[in-house]
């Protein structure tokens, strides 16, 4: 649906930024240095995948590693599909956004003055700072939350859902939006900035909260601004498994501490499937879990903690800890039962270097955004760099270069979905997860991508439906299902986290990405930069 909006009596603020996580907070925190920015977010500052961030944040500090082993250790897990320069700017300028974050007040776990340090798969050394043990992320985002409650250039609206974004001949304008009382209003800025996260929801099973609905990927596709990688789907190996529990995430440095894996035979299997065992890839780890569940018919393996000892459970994961107590399970005598669930999305909204999209005035940062980084399959730690980074590239840009409008039109367009009846809103949200779980998962192959086709044919409701936060959640969803799902038919091999059981081989011709644009896909180069003209 397509509708026009009269901006007669509007104020263009200089900056908008939609959602909160790290990537959001960061970024507007730092553009309140410039001038005054909206921040808008669909439910609490606090509700983001951030917060729920155990495992922490990857960046090489000190010898012996270095940003080149990042960046080595980034490239080999990407699986042919980083985009080389975007890798080196993460690694090389992680650092200094990280001291950054601890000049805010972060308080990064440390002992006799020097922070401490984990290792997570596919690392080649012990370089994830945590905080609280194993609530980095929470610790992250009450840090950059009070800052920005408390800015005086920063205007904060919570409860606030991004309809659709405003467009209009010099590009985006900003963002229509639904507020917690149902009304619908426009509101304008020079410079949008999406931060609104991933899409895990879309999945039966996932780590993710319940407002990680891909909500910036539809608004930015709609809006004209193009997606890419959107077949790599990450899936984490071990997420908490127990019946009528959420799918609580427990992060890899459980492993990386010594934790290993075990069949419901008692059996370690993960060294027959790659040499690094429990610390390969996620992508690996993730499959090598789903194909024991298979073979011993069973829906979990165990997480066996016998090697670490209980002062150190308590210390360094309280938070799994806890959580796991509260469902009756204590792991430092039990085993903890997991299975895989839907974690991050490697691909987004196409950027550039400074976080650029192919939409002028429209810029993106986080995992909404794919600057390139991650691949076909992102290193496990590196997201939470990933939305500073990008974050501090949008804010430098911004600084450098004068973005205005020549002026405002009298109406501008705003674009969304209404595709579904919403008498059928719950029954048609659980259908849609059972699809994507059972056909557009860990392992896929054509007959059950094109299933889930043909299930997501378009349905015209017969009238004008009332627009909620859930109904516009589902349109959402079901538009970004239809464009990975014809990434994952369209990319036949098997390369990182997609893994197609018809075609289980890497092929080298296949190193180029897929990019979505509202009149169909096109192909680049794998190591060709994201180029916009404006």
């Amino acid at each position: 649906m397509k509708i026009s909006v009269s901006t007669t009596g509007l104020e263009v603020a200089p900056f908008l930024v939609i959602g909160s996580g790290i990537a959001g907070l960061y970024t507007a925190l730092k553009l309140a240095e410039l001038a005054e920015v909206i921040l808008i977010t669909k439910e609490t500052l606090e509700e983001s995948n951030t917060t729920y961030a155990q495992g922490g944040i990857a960046v090489a500090l000190n010898p012996p590693d270095s940003p080149e082993v990042h960046y080595n250790d980034t490239i080999k897990a990407g699986a042919g599909l980083c985009l080389p320069v975007a890798v080196d700017v993460l690694v090389n300028e992680g650092p200094e956004r990280v001291r950054e974050l601890i000049d805010l007040g972060v308080p990064f776990d440390a002992e006799a003055g020097a922070l401490l340090v984990t290792r997570e798969a596919a690392h080649s050394f012990s370089r994830v700072l945590h905080a609280d043990g194993d609530a980095t992320g929470r610790e992250i985002s009450e840090v950059l939350t009070r800052l920005a409650k408390a800015h005086p250039k920063i205007k904060i609206k919570e409860n606030h859902y991004a309809i659709a974004l405003l467009t209009g001949e010099e590009g985006c304008y900003g963002v229509l939006t639904l507020d917690e009382q149902g009304t619908i209003y426009p509101l304008l800025a020079q410079a949008t900035v999406l931060a609104t996260g991933g899409c895990g929801q879309l999945y039966l099973h996932t780590t993710n909260p319940k407002v990680a609905t891909g909500d910036g990927l539809a608004l930015a596709f709609q809006a004209g601004a193009p997606l890419a990688d959107l077949e790599f789907i990450q899936f984490h190996p071990t997420a908490l498994h127990l019946a009528d529990t959420p799918r609580f995430l427990i992060t890899e440095a459980v492993r990386g501490e010594g934790g290993i894996l075990r069949n419901a035979k008692g059996h370690r299997f993960m060294p027959a499937y790659h040499q690094q065992a429990e610390l390969a890839p996620r992508d690996v780890v993730a499959r090598s879990v789903l194909l024991e569940m298979e073979k011993t018919g069973t829906d979990h393996v165990d997480l066996d903690l016998s090697l670490l000892s209980p002062e150190l459970i308590q210390h360094r994961f309280p938070n799994i800890y806890e959580t796991c107590l509260s469902y009756g399970l204590d792991i430092t005598k039990q085993s903890i039962p997991v299975a895989p669930a839907a974690h991050y999305l490697m691909g987004g909204v196409a950027i550039d270097l400074n976080g650029r999209t192919g939409l002028p005035h429209l810029f993106a940062c986080g995992e909404v955004a794919n600057p390139g980084v991650h691949g076909a399959n992102r290193l496990a730690s590196n997201s939470l760099l990933d939305g500073l980074v990008f974050g501090h590239r949008i804010v430098a840009y911004l600084q450098a270069h004068q973005v205005s409008f020549a002026q405002i039109p009298a109406h501008l367009a705003a674009s969304y979905h209404v595709e579904t009846d919403p008498q059928q809103l719950t029954t048609d949200w659980l259908a849609l997860k059972r699809m994507a779980w059972a056909n557009l998962g860990i392992i896929r192959q054509e007959e059950g991508l094109r299933q889930a086709q043909a299930f997501l044919s378009a349905a015209t409701p017969n009238q004008n439906p009332a627009l909620t936060t859930s109904y516009l959640e589902l349109q959402n969803m079901r538009l970004l299902a239809r464009l990975m799902l014809a990434a994952a038919l369209e990319r036949q091999e098997s390369r990182g986290s997609h893994y197609r059981a018809d075609f289980p081989e890497t092929n080298p011709a296949w190193a180029k990405r897929i990019i979505h644009y509202p009149h169909g896909m096109e192909f680049i180069p794998g190591d060709q930069p994201f180029a916009w003209a404006w």
